[in-house]
């Protein structure tokens, strides 16, 4: 009892309620660090059980809705050169008016027979929506396992659809990570962590067995989930694809993970930070619908990250030295535990030159999603048909 008047004489109720904060919050992301997340660094998807004996024919399908010369180019070509001991082919479904965009996705035909090309006519009195043009990708192809990415991705490797091939000979849903084009620059680091962050989140659920996303860039389903809840949900959403439909199709454990760099896409990044913001508050919009449970495993971990981060300063600058170096060394630990899962998880998908600078996003990406929470409050028009 003396001691604790001690305490309260040297350092005040303020003191003691706030290394009281200091420890919850620290705990709480020692947890997510330690015990959640821990869960993809150690994720085996081989440890799952077959349902199928070898990997199945696969129709790749991507829609286009601009005159992506530079896709045709550059990234299409990756495609073609998968390695698949399986048969695969390409679905385009193009969405425009251009004609000689058109006849040369057509004439890629010549070189690629394993190439179907659709097509939607463009008409800004009824503009199509990225689910209606999955949709007709979909019927249009042949086989019954279905990866979906984009036209701004490319595959990481030539074994990327043998991974995902392999995935579905475990699961109904396949998963797959994206990550973000590498550049030079403090401002795409910061992209490509805030990426890598924001999977982490649907990754430690997924491997959990409790899916409730994916990425549009690297996803895949069969045939027959897709028609058996009759097709994409929300059909008044531009957006959704990649997380509203796939919470109606995800089971308890029918998902499976591919956490390997060679079964990655790697999108293209047409921007800098406000792009990227603009990119996570467009998206984001879907986030209203999830699940109660998943909103408070990720605002669990953002809030005590930064309120931890609060208290720490508010330590360090009104309270006595012992007690600033006790709060500087909770911070050390639980950043160098950060440090070491995430550099694991990047390890585990390929991502690369992640440790140098990460103290730098790891205090700003409280702001960052803050500021694209507080964005979040107002509706995004755009992502609304």
């Amino acid at each position: 009892m003396q001691y604790i008047d001690y305490i309260l004489q040297h350092y005040g109720w303020q003191g003691c309620l706030l290394a009281i904060a200091i420890l919850v919050l620290f705990f709480i992301q020692l947890y997510y660090y330690l015990i959640r997340y821990r869960r993809v660094s150690t994720f085996r998807n081989s440890h799952r059980k077959r349902i199928l004996e070898s990997e199945p024919p696969i129709s790749i399908v991507v829609p286009i809705f601009s005159e992506d010369y530079a896709y045709i180019d550059e990234r299409l070509p990756h495609l073609f050169a998968q390695q698949y001991d399986a048969t695969f082919e390409v679905v385009i479904v193009y969405v425009g008016a251009d004609g000689d965009f058109y006849e040369e996705l057509t004439r890629q035909r010549l070189m690629h027979p394993n190439l179907t090309v659709t097509k939607f006519d463009y008409n800004p009195r009824f503009p199509i929506s990225v689910k209606q043009a999955i949709n007709l990708g979909i019927k249009a192809a042949h086989n019954e396992h279905i990866l979906l990415t984009t036209n701004s991705s490319t595959p990481a490797s030539e074994q990327w659809l043998a991974m995902m091939g392999k995935a579905f000979m475990r699961g109904e849903i396949i998963l797959g990570y994206s990550a973000l084009e590498s550049k030079k620059g403090l401002s795409n680091y910061l992209m490509r962590m805030s990426n890598l962050q924001t999977s982490l989140y649907w990754l430690a659920q997924a491997v959990k067995g409790k899916t409730y996303r994916g990425t549009r860039h690297n996803i895949g389903f069969t045939k027959s989930l897709y028609f058996k809840v009759g097709g994409f949900n929300y059909l008044s959403m531009n957006i959704g694809e990649d997380d509203l439909f796939i919470q109606s199709i995800a089971r308890n454990n029918n998902a499976s993970v591919v956490l390997i760099p060679k079964g990655a896409v790697i999108e293209h990044a047409w921007g800098g930070m406000k792009w990227w913001i603009g990119q996570l508050r467009h998206y984001g919009e879907t986030y209203r619908y999830y699940p109660i449970h998943v909103k408070n495993s990720i605002e669990w971990d953002i809030c005590s990250q930064g309120l931890f981060f609060l208290c720490i300063l508010t330590a360090l600058i009104f309270m006595p030295l012992e007690y600033k170096a006790a709060a500087f060394l909770l911070l050390l630990i639980r950043y160098l535990v950060a440090l070491a899962r995430t550099l694991s998880i990047a390890k585990r998908v390929g991502e690369r030159k992640v440790g140098m600078r990460f103290f730098i996003f790891d205090l700003i990406n409280p702001l960052l999603m803050l500021s694209v929470r507080m964005m979040m409050i107002r509706k995004d028009s755009s992502a609304w048909k």
